[in-house]
């Protein structure tokens, strides 16, 4: 600790750990920054299909929304320009 001055016993016992556990390759690994949350890589393949499927349909009732939103404000417009 005194030649390298490192002042934190704590990062000593971790490396004696790992040096113990996974022999001197294991110092080599960079081990910075947070951990993996532990959630699967890919989803199984019917989620995927089923959250897929649920986006299209989605995507398509927003367009439906916005065309319907457009026509009902023209035919506002239009029954205004009626009324004058």
């Amino acid at each position: 600790m005194q030649e390298f001055g490192i002042n934190d016993h704590k990062i000593i016992e971790r490396w004696e750990r790992i040096y113990l556990e996974e022999g001197p390759e294991g110092l080599s690994v960079e081990r910075r920054g947070r951990g993996s949350t532990g959630r699967p890589k890919k989803l199984p393949k019917e989620v995927e299909e089923d959250l897929l499927a649920e986006v299209q349909r989605l995507r398509a009732e927003n367009d439906y929304l916005k065309n319907l939103q457009a026509f009902v404000l023209e035919d506002e417009r239009r029954q205004r320009r009626k009324r004058r």
